[in-house]
């Protein structure tokens, strides 16, 4: 990294003030930084996702086992919607 000019100390370091080697290593980091983040949010969200359908599935199991709903309804509410949400 270079040193920076005289009049440049005290004041915040932007890409403006970066050499060229700096910009790309900045570059680099700041993208695996967000890849990174993007792979923690799906994550989440998969696992989210997975956990309320997971309740709804026990909800209509106990709907059925009460009898509030029949074991045809339970099924077909069981069998709706996409089965791979990717």
């Amino acid at each position: 990294m270079t040193p920076l000019p005289a009049e440049f100390i005290g004041t915040p370091v932007t890409l403006a003030s970066v050499g060229g080697d700096d910009i790309a290593a900045v570059a680099i980091v700041g993208g695996l930084v967000l890849a990174l983040v993007g792979m923690i949010s799906r994550g989440i969200r998969s696992h989210a996702r997975e956990k309320e359908r997971e309740q709804s599935r026990r909800e209509i199991a106990a709907y059925v086992a009460e009898g509030t709903m029949s074991a045809e309804d339970g099924a077909k509410l069981l069998n709706a919607g996409p089965k791979h949400p990717f």
